[in-house]
């Protein structure tokens, strides 16, 4: 691999919808969708059930207002939860913190099952008490949980984008919540919406595009983590996917899948101050610990954009392997990991020369990823092999691998409670605990 300069999932039955393989995150047909809304809706609370249990019951949440998000009954206190120290290999829930040892010391235990109203399609945890859950176009929702497992709220994705300064007059519509970001006090979160459904939009997104075909723009919403309630919504390019901001909270950054290009915006201002043309399918984003360097994987191709923040000028690493997906940055800064969706492995990355280290192999379609705050395990969700692997980083062997429900796609770590919580699009979380 050598920098070049230049100027950057399965399916599973899902309701009335099926999800083909890569690329594999195909929007449903209009008929789908409204199938799915005429569902007979359940309770609104979430279910957690302990390991042992099981039975798979995704269900539709209720109607709501435009622009208000839905409230389960009855409802935790909606109190932002304490802010958790940083992870540093000790445990902070209740009692006195222990001393665990380096985290490729432990293992996995599974410690809750969530079911309920989900289609997850992603699951982001603050590092504050609260984790996101985005259900797509499926529920049309994003689940707030606590760290107890408990949903403290539902938020729907229909806005008046009137409201927002997005319309000239009101404008209600639908979104389809795919991936969620943190600033990195935990105050807001930024939510991509795959695709907009209602008046104006007509050209919905899919994974099987190009800039050519001319599909509708989306948005990105921020969520006030404080009152639970979207307070902004950001217009972006078609079809965006994953999102980052910055280490110093300046910079929000938007993959635009179906637009080949990225949003950045300037969030002093809350405005978009770049569109970069980059490559075809942008997905994976992450930022060096200084926030001067982003990364971007483009998903089709061999390569991984390199972004300067301070002059916006795109550079490449490249020859990583076949559809780089995920990226994600060591704590020290000096290794990039790379999921590789076709390769059935992960690549880690020397950033000093932009060569390859190592790679472990992994199941099949390796997703998503997070890494412990040590920075010596990555955990990372296998697609179409219905697993999760822990990866030692500085062998890049696997060192245990985990039976999931169907499709798991999403994966986050909790750092003040070692928790990694799995989003299965078969409509299931699980949590495990390393111990």
């Amino acid at each position: 691999m050598a920098f070049l300069v230049v100027a950057l999932l399965g399916g599973a039955a899902v309701g009335a919808v099926a999800i083909g393989a890569w690329p594999n995150e195909r929007s449903p047909a209009a008929t789908d969708v409204a199938a799915m809304a005429l569902a007979s809706p359940p309770s609104a609370t979430a279910r957690a059930t302990a390991p042992a249990a099981t039975g798979l019951q995704p269900s539709t949440e209720p109607a709501t207002p435009p622009s208000e998000p839905a409230t389960p009954s009855p409802s935790p206190s909606l109190m932002s939860p304490p802010a958790s120290r940083a992870g540093t290999g000790t445990d902070t829930g209740g009692g006195a913190a222990l001393d665990v040892g380096p985290s490729d010391s432990l293992r996995l235990r599974r410690v809750a099952t969530i079911t309920g109203g989900l289609s997850p399609k992603s699951v982001v945890s603050s590092q504050t008490g609260y984790l996101l859950a985005q259900n797509m176009m499926y529920r049309h929702t994003i689940a707030v949980y606590d760290r107890g497992f408990e949903l403290v709220k539902t938020i729907r994705d229909r806005v008046d984008l009137s409201r927002f300064g997005q319309a000239p007059e009101r404008t209600v519509v639908q979104g389809s919540p795919v991936e969620a970001a943190f600033t990195p006090d935990g105050s807001f979160a930024f939510v991509s919406q795959y695709t907009m459904y209602g008046p104006g939009f007509d050209r919905p997104g899919a994974d099987t595009c190009h800039p050519a075909e001319e599909r509708d723009p989306s948005f990105v919403y921020r969520i006030d983590m404080a009152s639970l309630r979207i307070d902004q919504v950001l217009p972006v390019g078609a079809t965006p996917k994953y999102l980052a901001v910055s280490p110093d909270g300046r910079f929000l950054l938007v993959a635009n899948w179906c637009s080949y290009d990225l949003s950045v915006f300037d969030l002093t201002i809350s405005e978009e101050i770049a569109r970069l043309p980059i490559g075809p399918h942008p997905r994976g984003i992450t930022f060096s610990p200084d926030a001067r360097t982003a990364y971007i994987a483009v998903m089709g191709s061999t390569w991984i954009g390199v972004l300067d923040m301070a002059t916006l000028e795109l550079s490449r690493i490249e020859d990583v392997g076949l559809q780089p997906r995920h990226l994600v940055m060591d704590p020290a800064g000096e290794y990039l990991y790379a999921s590789l969706d076709e390769e059935a492995s992960v690549v880690k990355i020397d950033l000093a020369t932009g060569s390859e280290v190592s790679r472990a192999s992994t199941g099949a379609q390796p997703r998503s990823m997070d890494i412990a705050p040590d920075g010596r395990s990555l955990y990372v969700v296998e697609y179409t092999s219905d697993s999760a692997a822990k990866v030692r980083t500085d062998t890049m062997e696997v060192i245990q691998r985990l039976r999931t429900r169907h499709h798991p796609i999403g994966i986050t770590y909790d750092m003040a409670t070692r928790q990694v919580w799995i989003a299965c699009y078969s409509g299931v979380i699980q949590v495990f605990r390393d111990v």
